[in-house]
Order: C-alpha cells, then sequence, then structure tokens
C-alpha cells in the first residue's frame, strides 16, 4: 500500500469506530482486527502503520470527531507528513477543501473533563491519559521468581514485587515462559491492587467479579495454591477463558461461579458470612484505562456514569454479606473520577456502621478520600482507585 492509501484505510477504519462509539458497538481493537484479518493485501508494515495512525488520530482529538477524515485532519494539525498525502491520489484521500471540519482537540468531552477536573485530575495528569501504555508482565510465583527469571527480551522490574516491564509491543505471548505460564500479562497497577486485598494461604477469598480472571490468578500466587478461592461473574463467556490460563499457571484452588445479575446469593450463598476477604472489582468508566482503549472517552455520558455508580453501591453491599466478623472488602475501580471511587467508599461506611476503613501501604498511589490512588501521569501505571474496609468481630 502507497502512504496515501495507509491514511484513506485509515480514515475509513475511524468513520467505523466513530459509529460504533455512538452504537455501543464494537470495540477499536476489534474493529482493526476484523479489517487485518479479512484484508490479505496489507502487509505487515500496513497494518502496523494503520494502526499506529487510527490510534494517534483518536488521540488527537477531545469530544467524538464528525467523521473519519475530522479526526484525520485534526492529526495532520501535529504530524506534518499527512498533509501532503492528500493528494487525491489513486486510493488516496480527497484533496483539502475549504472550511473542512477539523475534530477537536483536548483530553475528552467538556463535560468529562469537568469530571476529571474537579476528582483532581487535570494539566499533565489528564494528557497523560492519552500516552501509549507501558507493557508489563507478572511473574507467577507458583512456577517462577522474577528475581531468576530469564527472558528472552530486556525486562526491567516496576514496584509491584512480581511486575517486570518489557517494550511496549512485545510478542510476549509468543515466549516459552508465557506459554508455560510463568509470566501473565497485567499492568504494574493491577498487580498493586491485588496486593491490597493481602491475600494469604488457607484464606477463604471471592473475586466477586473475575471477568477473565487477571487478578484471580495473582490471587491465587498470592496465596501458594492453598484455600478456597472463588472466582465469580455474571459474563459466562468472560469466566470461561479462565480455566485455561489458570491451568496453563498451574492454579488449582479457583472454583469458578457463574452468578445471575440480581440473584447473586443464590449461587453464593454457602459463603455468606464465610470470606476472609472479598475483592470488588467493580464495572465503571474505564477512565484509568484511556491510554489503551482511547476511544472509550466517546462512549460515555453522565446517565452511564450514574448507572456505574448504582451497580458499584449494590456490589458494596453484595460483598458485605458475604464477609466473616474480623474479614475485609476491597473496592477497585479503573476509574479516576471520584464518583465511581471516594464517593463510593464513603457511601458505603456511612451506610454501614459496622465496618471500618483501612489504611493501606502500597509501593505506589497516592491518598484519595478513603482509598488510594494511581494514575497515569504520577504513577505510569492503568488509573485505579483501591479501597479496604474491615467488618467488626
Amino acid at each position: 500500500m502507497t502512504p496515501a492509501a495507509r491514511v484513506q484505510t485509515s480514515i475509513e477504519l475511524l468513520d467505523r469506530i466513530i459509529a460504533a462509539a455512538q452504537s455501543n458497538g464494537a470495540p477499536a481493537d476489534r474493529i482493526l482486527a476484523e479489517w487485518f484479518r479479512n484484508s490479505r493485501f496489507a502487509g505487515s508494515k500496513d497494518r502496523r502503520a494503520i494502526r499506529e495512525l487510527v490510534y494517534a488520530a483518536i488521540r488527537a482529538c477531545g469530544p467524538i470527531p464528525v467523521s473519519g477524515r475530522a479526526a484525520m485532519l485534526r492529526l495532520a494539525q501535529t504530524d506534518g507528513t499527512i498533509g501532503p498525502l492528500l493528494d487525491g491520489s489513486n486510493y488516496g484521500p480527497a484533496p483539502l477543501a475549504e472550511d473542512e471540519a477539523v475534530a477537536e482537540g483536548g483530553i475528552a468531552p467538556a463535560w468529562l473533563v469537568e469530571r476529571l477536573e474537579a476528582s483532581g485530575i487535570a494539566a499533565e495528569e489528564g494528557q497523560a491519559l492519552l500516552a501509549r501504555a507501558p507493557l508489563d508482565l507478572r511473574v507467577n510465583t507458583l512456577k517462577a521468581e522474577r528475581a531468576t527469571l530469564k527472558l528472552p527480551e530486556p525486562a526491567e522490574p516496576t514496584p509491584a514485587p512480581h511486575a517486570l516491564r518489557v517494550a511496549t509491543g512485545t510478542l510476549v505471548e509468543q515466549w516459552p515462559e508465557f506459554r508455560d505460564g510463568a509470566i501473565e500479562v497485567q499492568d504494574t497497577g493491577s498487580q498493586i491492587a491485588c496486593l491490597a486485598v493481602d491475600a494469604r494461604p488457607g484464606e477463604t477469598v471471592i473475586d466477586l467479579c473475575a471477568g477473565g480472571g487477571g487478578k484471580t490468578l495473582a490471587l491465587a500466587a498470592a496465596m501458594d495454591n492453598q484455600g478456597r478461592l472463588i472466582a465469580s461473574d455474571t459474563d459466562r463467556g468472560r469466566l470461561s477463558r479462565l480455566a485455561p490460563r489458570a491451568e496453563r499457571a498451574g492454579a488449582t484452588l479457583i472454583e469458578s461461579v457463574l452468578l445471575d445479575p440480581q440473584r447473586e446469593l443464590e449461587a453464593l450463598g454457602d459463603f455468606v458470612g464465610q470470606a476472609d476477604a472479598v475483592l470488588i472489582d467493580a464495572p465503571c468508566s474505564g477512565t484509568g484505562t484511556w491510554r489503551r482503549n482511547p476511544e472509550a472517552r466517546w462512549r460515555l455520558d453522565p446517565a452511564q456514569l450514574d448507572r456505574f455508580a448504582q451497580v458499584q453501591d449494590r456490589l458494596l453491599d453484595l460483598a458485605a454479606q458475604l464477609v466473616r466478623p474480623g474479614g475485609r472488602l476491597i473496592y477497585v475501580t479503573c476509574s479516576l473520577l471520584d464518583l465511581e471511587g471516594a464517593d463510593r467508599i464513603a457511601r458505603f461506611l456511612a451506610n454501614h456502621g459496622d465496618w471500618r476503613g483501612e489504611n493501606l501501604s502500597l509501593p505506589l498511589g497516592k491518598q484519595r478520600g478513603g482509598g488510594t490512588r494511581l494514575t497515569p501521569g504520577r504513577d505510569n501505571t492503568d488509573g485505579f482507585f483501591v479501597a479496604c474496609a474491615r467488618l467488626a468481630c
């Protein structure tokens, strides 16, 4: 493909991504993967260039653009190589016309920027949300140790005790160490959130919103395969991906429990008042993960944030019923908004007089309300809010 053809293809893909964001359709990575799969004429260099153009254009826009071309024109204002390719050549984009719409820049839509600023995320912290994320690994202590593990490419330790950082784009899934379960891909911030659980061998621990099981596997290693570790979720598809990952990791204590939305206690009834710890990795806006999913900024609205907050409150109330006297719950969201973090744990503690907030001692993060917040700008991790509460004996 010519450079101009790559730009035009990127514009067309951006049109699909914008439409999907407006209709709550497929995410950008899935749209790109489908196009790559069906476009065999595009070589590896073409695919890499198109991916970089698409994501650079998404990051260049604050509010959702009117079109893929408007997004590309926004990128052209900072990337001088794009303008000359708008030449009308074969398979390339049409020449620039007078008064063409150019997408607006910025961090996010104005209403969302206001929410972030009210939550203490502004200036450099806000700009950091649009940088590229690092690639972090977690050394699986059921099979290896960070100090002695040898990897095919250079890796640097991060402040999480079992974390290593490799160059972004490294194909770690092709390494023998990955196939053998010695390493997992997991952001340092996510690993630190797992540290807050303080899961120990012999305990009963519930991962209430386990999803595909990334945090569950970290908890299994912390428990050294001793005790009971319950991975529960309402999404059958995501939960089904845990079993092969657990087998590869050698995590033998995990029990998967599929939940019925709004009727979770029917499946978890045996654990009421029994758990030493419950991890609530709650569904949220994902504002802390924009470095990985920048088009997610275009999918949010105030009503959706309010719905997330209602779900988070319900999950906190549910988890409280599962914890034994003296036990703990750990509330985590990958959001930087106080509405989904500090406000939620404050509401929980205000409504549950027999619970007390606990200070966390974590290797990264800064206190925010009744918890600890990690941010991409300060900590170079995904954004997380983490809080711990303990039930009175």
